[in-house]
């Protein structure tokens, strides 16, 4: 690996893990909306991950990027509420079928694999610079 290769896996993963919380930040914010653009209730997002071969440097080094943001497979939920507006003529609901819960688990470990990348980042740049105070008189 060249030397500033670690910088680059570094930074690919923190902007795919920002890419992931903004997917799920957008998740949370439609928990409760009826209505999309699709018609219908909003559909959760999930992103897609892949490794990629970085630029520059020596050609085994690899990092990650979001490859797609594809709705989710999950069914969405039919909640009982005659008194809502799209509630059909039975009286229920169709739901977006995104969980808190679910997205909150999601977010934390979103948030703890950039942390992870952050760390990554800082501790490889006090090793250069460390390597850097060996060469002075």
């Amino acid at each position: 690996m060249d030397a500033f290769g670690v910088f680059r896996v570094s930074a690919s993963a923190l902007e795919a893990q920002r890419q992931r919380m903004n997917v799920i930040s957008s998740n949370m914010a439609n928990v409760q909306s009826t209505r999309s653009e699709e018609g219908g209730p909003y559909k959760k997002k999930e992103v897609l991950f892949s490794s990629v071969q970085l630029e520059g440097g020596s050609a085994d080094l690899s990092g990650v990027r979001v490859t797609d943001v594809i709705p989710s497979e999950d069914p969405t939920k039919m909640i009982f509420d005659p008194t809502h507006p799209d509630s059909n003529s039975e009286g229920y609901v169709e739901m977006p079928n995104v969980t808190v819960i679910e997205e909150m688990v999601n977010m934390m470990m979103a948030f703890r694999a950039y942390e992870a990348s952050v760390a990554t980042f800082n501790m490889s740049k006090a090793m250069y610079m460390k390597a850097l105070e060996l060469g002075r008189p």
